[in-house]
């Protein structure tokens, strides 16, 4: 049955695509591209690199997982409608990955971890064949993101090409701001206390930019399966190390966490929440925290308040 729903949309979607491709061609009311992406943090890329030019709508919202997210019709009506599509691929999208791939053959449909090297890409240190899709947590990798948005968007309009590199490279500037930021603040915290345990394995890259361990009580998805034995191993790192502040997540439930923390305490060890991080989602539209930037600097707002 799964499957078969699965090619139903599909084919749904490659029909909404050739009854968009009349006249209107999908634009928006003012000539916009209009484009759809899966995540909030690629929308927010699209958004600065197309300014005016653009019209952009993310498919999962704030407080959404995208490894355990299932296409609804409305999804498949905005797919259908775009004229060009973001994903960030990787199987972060986890089902969904196999209809954007076939929907390629009918518009611009591109993963935007097809902009990365491969040997800047983190392996899954439990599963060799994984690939750690959580691409945005590298700020020099998200630069690379960006051009390769600005490339595509020059591709599909070419007369627009020089107001899109403009655009990059201004928001690559902030981006930059940003990193010297990062180091600055993070640096504040002792290496001891460089422990970052949150709810799932979604800060690799963080951790290799900023000198961080991280320990995630699910693996690199929140698909996969958690154990006892795996509440106590995390346990464990807390009382040998003596961490203080463990992390929740605003799209993953706060459950398994509550179950470490009570571990921690039965061992005699006090550990709080520090606070809540943005992961495989971003803020409400129209907070800071609903910006890719913002939501980043809140993250490390919360890691050093909590470790410092």
């Amino acid at each position: 049955m799964k499957k078969f729903m699965m090619m139903f949309a599909i084919v749904m979607i490659l029909f909404l695509a050739a009854c968009g491709s009349g006249e209107n061609n999908g634009k928006g009311q003012n000539g916009e591209i209009v484009i759809t992406t899966t995540t909030g943090q690629i929308a927010d890329a699209v958004t600065n690199v197309g300014g005016d030019l653009v019209e952009v709508e993310a498919l999962m919202g704030p407080g959404v997982d995208p490894h355990l997210y299932q296409a609804t019709q409305s999804d498949i009506r905005k797919l259908g409608n775009a004229d060009m599509i973001f994903y960030n691929g990787l199987h972060l999208e986890g089902n969904m990955g196999d209809i954007l791939e076939q929907i390629d053959s009918e518009k611009p449909t591109k993963a935007v971890a097809n902009g990365l090297p491969d040997d800047q890409l983190q392996q899954d240190m439990e599963n060799p064949n994984e690939v750690d899709p959580h691409i945005w947590f590298d700020l020099d990798l998200w630069a690379l993101v960006v051009n390769y948005i600005a490339d595509e968007l020059s591709e599909f309009s070419p007369e627009n090409e020089e107001i899109f590199r403009e655009n990059a490279e201004n928001y690559q500037e902030e981006l930059e701001e940003l990193k010297t930021y990062a180091e600055d603040e993070l640096a504040t915290i002792p290496d001891e206390s460089r422990i970052l345990v949150t709810a799932h394995d979604a800060f690799g890259y963080f951790a290799t930019a900023f000198d961080f361990e991280v320990i995630g009580i699910q693996g690199l998805s929140t698909d996969s399966d958690y154990g006892v034995a795996d509440i106590q191993d995390i346990v464990s790192v807390l009382v040998d190390h003596e961490v203080k502040a463990v992390f929740t997540e605003s799209s993953v439930s706060e459950r398994a966490m509550e179950s470490v923390i009570e571990g921690a305490e039965r061992r005699g060890q006090e550990v709080t929440i520090g606070g809540e991080l943005f992961s495989d989602a971003m803020g409400e539209e129209g907070t800071e925290q609903g910006t890719y930037i913002g939501m980043f600097k809140h993250n490390i707002d919360v890691i050093v308040s909590s470790l410092k």
